[in-house]
Order: structure tokens, then sequence, then C-alpha cells
């Protein structure tokens, strides 16, 4: 059940960064997280500050250099749909088809998937977990098949957004507004893991809203996709999934980042696995080698071991994949 809470359309972004600052208050996107948030009583608020007036934070623009400025409010369905993404960011257009279903990518907005809070059932559900000031992470001696393989401590949640590997992959960065001013952020220093700290998982600070992502111009021989495995074919999180973007010169690999999803509280950078691809042609010997550098390190809880060899396979097919 809603608690009840009043609802204000902000007219500026300097008005929706104040309102921000307020612990009773909550910013309001697309709501397809928040709202589900307030039913479970996960989250309270006293006011939701809309920003869906503000058409600065809508749409797609050129940037400099031939690069793309994204709005936060962007929804996902514009993101998978808009054709220079599909043509030159191929791996942001494929992470955003595979989020939810269409009505949810209709409503979700880019900036609401880069900020949405854990999917971990004991979040979610009615247990005092250490994110939301309780002393026990239940993940760790209870069901943690959907739970974190890198990354975990303290707290074994994982990122569960789609958009957010494609776009560290990407090399993006987040364009942040709050009332001092605006800051713009490498987006793999956006997200904030648990060992720095177990209520925030990005580092905006009260007062602060995401206001646009940036892309570069993709590189000459610039190839990318991204691979979701999920329980069900639609509508559903990934159990793990991978963004890859490679730079290709005279038949080898020139640049490599290799981000995983649905494994780690962050997008996980897999730096083992780009140095394994990189100045190498992709084939499929140096598929395998990255694949099983991708999951060096990786530590299972007790019902999720099977996320390793999933990783390895994803890992091959796709790079495999944009081989061809």
């Amino acid at each position: 059940m809603l608690s009840q809470f009043s609802y204000q359309r902000a007219a500026s972004i300097k008005e929706a960064a104040e309102a921000a600052s307020r612990p009773d208050v909550r910013i309001l996107a697309g709501g397809t997280d928040l709202l589900g948030c307030l039913r479970n009583q996960v989250l309270q608020a006293n006011r939701l500050v809309s920003l869906n007036g503000l058409s600065a934070l809508k749409g797609i623009r050129q940037g400099p250099g031939g690069g793309l400025r994204l709005g936060a409010l962007t929804t996902l369905t514009e993101i998978a749909e808009h054709r220079q993404i599909l043509d030159s960011y191929s791996v942001l257009a494929q992470a955003a088809a595979s989020v939810g279903s269409p009505q949810l990518r209709n409503q979700g907005t880019l900036g609401g998937n880069l900020c949405q809070r854990p999917r971990c059932w004991y979040f979610r559900g009615d247990f005092k977990c250490r994110r939301k000031g309780g002393d026990t992470c239940f993940a760790e001696g209870g069901d943690s098949q959907l739970h974190c393989i890198f990354g975990g401590a303290s707290c074994y949640m994982v990122h569960p957004s789609d958009t957010a590997p494609a776009l560290v992959a990407l090399d993006a960065k987040v364009s942040i507004t709050g009332r001092r001013g605006t800051r713009l952020v490498p987006l793999s220093s956006f997200f904030v893991l648990p060992a720095d700290s177990l209520v925030k998982e990005t580092v905006l600070q009260p007062g602060e809203i995401v206001t646009e992502i940036l892309l570069d111009p993709p590189q000459p021989g610039a190839r990318s996709a991204y691979r979701k495995v999920r329980e069900r074919g639609a509508f559903d999180f990934a159990l793990a999934g991978a963004a890859i973007v490679v730079a290709m010169a005279e038949g080898k690999v020139r640049t490599a980042r290799v981000v995983l999803s649905g494994v780690a509280p962050v997008p996980w950078r897999s730096t083992d696995a780009e140095k394994t691809i990189i100045g190498k042609p992709l084939d499929a010997a140096v598929a395998v080698a990255a694949a099983a550098a991708a999951v060096k390190g990786a530590s299972p809880l007790a019902d999720n071991g099977y996320k390793v060899p999933l990783v390895r396979g994803i890992l091959e097919e796709t790079l495999t994949a944009l081989a061809a």
C-alpha cells in the first residue's frame, strides 16, 4: 500500500535540485522503480517531485565531435530505437531493448535505469538487511541464487541496470547538477561498492540529480554488443550479462572494454578479459581465454555458483559473434 505523499511538478532543474536536498523528498522520473519501492515500503516520502515537465532533460542531441548527449528523461524505448545509437552504439541500443517489457521501456527513463535501487529480494522484502540499517545480509546464509559473485562485502546485491554496463563499456560520462553547480563524472566512477557504502549505490549527494549522459564519438573500427541471460525470455533482470566494445585495426583488437552485468553490486569491468583480447584477432581461442580470465577471482555464495560458467559462456558467444 502506498504511503500518503504530496506531489510537486518541478519548474526548473534548480528547483528540482533544491527539492532533492530534503530528506523527505523523492525525485520522480518515469516512476517504474520508485513507486514500487514506496508501495513495498522500502522507501518513504512525504513529497514526490516530478521532473517530467523539464524539457531540457529529454531527448537525444548531437554532442561535440560527433558524440551524443542523452537527456536523463529520455525513455528506454527512444534509446533502443534511435537510428544513430543503433548504428554507432549498438551495445546501448541492445541493452535498452532488453529492459523489462515494452510498457516499462515506454515509461522508464535512462537516468532512472541508472539510479534504480537494488532488486535483492531481501532488500525489497520484509527484512531489515544491512542496506536498510540492519546488521545482517540475509543472502550470506539464505537463498543466494540471484546474488553477486564479484564485489560483495557485507552486502551481496547485484546492480539491476542493463544500460549501466553498456554505458561503462562505452566510457560514457554522466552530468550531475546540484545546488552548487554541475559536475561531470565518468560512469565507471558513478556507482558505489558495498565496501565503500552500505546505504548508497551512486555518488549522488543530497541535492543532486542526473541531467544527461555524454557519449564520445565511436572509435574507428568499433564493434559492440550486449548479451543478457535471464530466467524468462522477457520482463526479467539479468542472471548474468556482458557489454563488450572493441575497436579493430588490421584484423586485431586495438582497444577493448568488457563489463559484466547481473554478477556484482556495480557494473563489473573485467580488465583481465580486456588484456587477453587486446592485440589479438577475435578468434575462438581468444574468446575462450578471455572468458576464463573474466571469471578469475569470482567468489560465489552457496546457491549462485552457476553464474561462473554462465559468464564464461556469455563471453565466448558474444566475442565470437563480434568476430563475424
